[in-house]
This record gives C-alpha cells, structure tokens and sequence, in this order.
C-alpha cells in the first residue's frame, strides 16, 4: 500500500498497550512515522511508569478523541505508603518516612471509602494541565509555582486487592479526568504516612482492553490498515441513527437532515451516531427532534 492510498482513506482506532519507560507522545510517534502526514493522536495521556491501554485515533477518526476520553476507564495499581514523591509516583524524588505509622486495615479501607463518589481532587503538580498557557510540569521542573484548583471526578469503585505494608494493590474504576498518582497522595495524607504511585496499569477504557492491546514497537505502514478497529467503536456509548445514501450525500456536503432525509427513523435528543449503508460511521451529530432535525457536528467522510 502506497503512503498516498494510506494517506487518503485511512480511518480508525488502535488499541495499544504502552511499555513502561515510553511516554504517550513516543507512542503515538510508532504510528505516524509509517503513516507519514496522516493524522495521529492518543486518547489520554499515560505517564512514562504506568503501561497498559493507549487508544490512538488514525486520520479521521482523530475527530472522536474526545468520545474516547470521557468513557470510563479501569486501572490496577500498587501504592506504596511510607513514602512521598513531588511526582507522586516513583520516578520522582522520593521522601521516606522516618518513622510511619502503620495503619489497621480497617484505616485503609476508611481511607479509601473517602476516595469513592464524585470527589474534588487537587491534580498533581507533574501534569499536562494548562497554567496561564504553560503545562504544570514545565513550571514544576522550573521550580516555579504550580497553583492548581481541585477539579470534580467521578470514582465509581476502589477494590482492595492486597494490603501488605507497605504497599497497598487496588483496582480503581473511575471517569475521566481522574489522576490516579493523585488518589495515591491523598490515601496516604489520610493515613499519616504518605503514599506514591509504584505500578499504574490502565486495563481498560470503555470497550478497549489490555487483553487486546497490541504492540506499538511492532506496528509497520503494511500492518496498520488491517489492525485498525472500525471509528463506530469511539461512539459505542451513543444512540446509532442510520441514514440512507441520500442523506449520506447531503451530510457530505455539510448539509443539515431534515425529517425527510430519515424516513421513519426516530430522531434521538442529543449526541449521535450516524451511520451510513455500509454500517460505517458517517459522523457525530446533534439531534433536535423537536424541530425535526439532525445537525452533524463531527463529520468523517474526508480526512
């Protein structure tokens, strides 16, 4: 397949699991240097120790990163308590207690509890977040100061694996925009002996499994094409409109669907999936059944 063909139809999702040591950006670079000048992103970012799912998105289908990064997300790590990190997690500077404290498992499991719910949590100062247009990390490693405001996040379940001092194995279901490093922080401030991140694995993100994950240190231009999984995947969450080739033509030209476009299609309130004949997604639009419409929003038709 020639990087031209490539360039002008490739559309999809990989689901790869990322190595530990690799930042999310050398990830998503074993993709785009074969595919050269085709759109490559990844949809939520894995810090260098953690490894498990990075779902990248591939020419059009970049379009759905967003859809990607708000579906709930499984992760299995290792906190070690006794110890604290500026990263908090073990490829920071770490801080050993001199003398911790060791709590009851009774105290871990309150500690935890505390952590489950819709939660305001204070990111780390070792994140992408944007500070006055600078990333946090970047003033962090400055030394200059990093003010950062506690976000709402959702944390749908905290399993306790193992406890053994000192070190504490959970699995964590959560939503997006959660910091599990941070979890680890305040675990460990709430039992007076600090805690940091030792082993992050994200097993899963929505339909995404690690079980699934392929290798990104294997992929070639040839091999890419045949292991992208179908963009549909990234709207699986939303109600699927499926529409003729009629209204395919005019969702191609930028066109609005009115009723007539739809047959007897009921039209959806909100956010949908629009689905052309071949079963592949056409776009992400916006349903006003109301007033008999459907506005596509995010359009995959050309890259």
């Amino acid at each position: 397949m020639s990087i031209r063909v490539t360039k002008r139809r490739i559309c999809g999702i990989l689901n790869l699991d990322k190595p530990q040591g690799m930042t999310s950006r050398a990830v998503v670079d074993c993709v785009a240097r074969p595919l050269r000048g085709v759109k490559v992103g990844h949809a939520g970012t894995l810090d260098p120790l953690a490894t498990g799912v990075l779902v990248v998105c591939v020419g059009a289908a970049t379009r759905l990163i967003e859809l990607v990064q708000r579906m709930p997300k499984t992760y299995r790590t290792v906190i070690r308590l006794g110890a604290r990190s500026d990263t908090l997690d073990a490829d920071g500077q770490i801080v050993e207690e001199a003398s911790p404290r060791v709590p009851e498992l009774a105290e871990v499991r309150a500690a935890l509890a505390t952590q489950v719910g819709t939660i305001d949590q204070l990111p780390p100062e070792y994140s992408a977040l944007k500070v006055a247009g600078e990333r946090a990390y970047d003033l962090a490693r400055a030394g200059r100061p990093v003010v950062l405001q506690p976000r709402q996040v959702r944390i749908d379940r905290i399993e306790l694996l193992r406890y053994e001092w000192p070190r504490l194995e959970l699995e964590i279901d959560c939503g997006s925009g959660t910091y599990i490093r941070s979890i680890a922080r305040d675990v460990g401030d709430a039992l007076g002996c600090g805690g940091l991140i030792e082993v992050l694995i994200r097993t899963r993100i929505g339909s995404f499994a690690q079980s699934d994950g392929l290798d990104p240190l294997a992929l070639r231009v040839e091999s890419i094409p045949d292991l992208l999984r179908p963009a549909l995947e990234a709207a699986s969450d939303l109600p699927m409109l499926p529409i003729d080739a009629n209204a395919l033509a005019a969702v191609a030209q930028g066109r609005t669907l009115e009723r007539g476009h739809l047959g007897d299609s009921a039209i959806p309130a909100g956010e949908v999936a629009l689905v052309g004949p071949d079963g592949k997604l056409v776009a992400i639009a916006e349903g006003d059944p109301r007033n008999g419409r459907v506005l596509p929003r995010r359009v995959l038709l050309a890259d």
